[in-house]
C-alpha cells in the first residue's frame, strides 16, 4: 500500500498539470457578428425549417375484417380519417358491416375535432346512419382522448329528428405482450332515447358489443390479426329483433387487417 502511495500522488499532479493547461489554452470563440432581424411569424418558420402550424392527415383503418357467425358471414370495417394542425382538424369516421351484397347496419361520422387539453379533444359534427330501415341523420357533441389507464376512449351524444336522442361510448387498450404483438380488447355501448322500430332499435342501452384481437405488427402500420366478437341486443331492441326473426345475442369470430398512413 506504502508503494502505492507516491504513484498516486504522482497522476494526481500530471492530471492537475494537464487540467491548467488545458484551461490555458482555451481560446473562446468570438461572437457572432450577424444579428437575426425581426421578421414575421411565416418568414421564421421557413428560416428555421418548422412550422407548428402546419396542417397534416392521418388515415387509419382500425378494422377490415371478416366475421363468421354460426349462422351467416360478413365484412365489417372501422375506418377514420383527419386533417388540420395541432389544435384544430377535420374528423371522418366510419364503421359498418355488409353480407350478401347488403350493408347491414353503417354509421357515418364527420366534423370538427378541437383539442382542449393535452389529452382530450371535443368533438363537433353531423352523424348518418344508413343500411337496413331507413337512413337516419344526427347533429352531434362529444370527446375523444386518452383516459387514466392509457384507455382510448370515445364518447358521442346525439340529436335526431322527431326529438330523437342517442348515446355512444366507445373504449380500447393495447396490451403489449411482446414489441410487435399486441392484445386489444374493446368495448362499445349505445343507447337510445325513444323508439325506433324501423330500424329495430327500442329505448334504452339498446347494444353492447364486447371484442378481443390479437394482431401482429409486421410494421407498426401494418398488423393482421385473429379474434373474437360477442354482440348483445337487450331490452326492447332484443325483442324486436327477435320479432324480425333476428337474433338477439351473436357470437363471431374473425380474422383482419389493420393499418394507417
Amino acid at each position: 500500500m506504502k508503494r502505492l502511495l507516491p504513484v498516486v500522488a504522482m497522476l494526481l499532479v500530471m492530471e492537475t498539470r494537464a487540467q491548467g493547461q488545458s484551461a490555458l489554452e482555451h481560446v473562446p470563440p468570438e461572437p457572432p457578428k450577424s444579428h437575426v432581424h425581426a421578421m414575421p411569424y411565416e418568414e421564421m418558420a421557413e428560416m428555421m425549417g418548422m412550422d407548428d402550424r402546419k396542417p397534416f392527415g392521418k388515415f387509419m383503418a382500425d378494422r377490415l375484417e371478416w366475421q363468421e357467425s354460426a349462422d351467416d358471414s360478413r365484412f365489417a370495417w372501422d375506418v377514420s380519417a383527419w386533417y388540420g394542425g395541432d389544435f384544430n382538424k377535420l374528423w371522418i369516421e366510419s364503421e359498418g358491416e355488409r353480407a350478401d351484397g347488403v350493408t347491414g347496419d353503417s354509421r357515418t361520422e364527420i366534423g370538427w375535432d378541437r383539442i382542449v387539453s393535452p389529452w382530450w379533444s371535443l368533438r363537433l359534427g353531423v352523424r348518418h346512419d344508413g343500411g337496413e330501415g331507413p337512413s337516419r341523420e344526427w347533429a352531434s357533441i362529444g370527446f375523444a382522448g386518452l383516459a387514466p389507464g392509457m384507455f382510448e376512449l370515445e364518447a358521442g351524444f346525439y340529436v335526431g329528428e322527431n326529438g330523437r336522442t342517442a348515446l355512444r361510448i366507445a373504449g380500447d387498450k393495447d396490451y403489449l405482450l411482446t414489441q410487435r404483438l399486441v392484445l386489444q380488447p374493446e368495448m362499445e355501448l349505445a343507447a337510445y332515447g325513444r323508439d325506433d322500430p324501423e330500424r329495430l332499435i327500442g329505448a334504452g342501452f339498446s347494444d353492447l358489443k364486447l371484442g378481443l384481437r390479437l394482431r401482429y405488427e409486421i410494421r407498426r402500420e401494418l398488423a393482421p390479426y385473429v379474434g373474437v366478437r360477442w354482440i348483445s341486443h337487450f331490452g326492447d331492441s332484443g325483442d324486436l329483433r327477435e320479432a324480425a326473426g333476428e337474433d338477439a345475442d351473436e357470437f363471431v369470430w374473425l380474422a383482419g387487417i389493420r393499418g394507417w398512413f
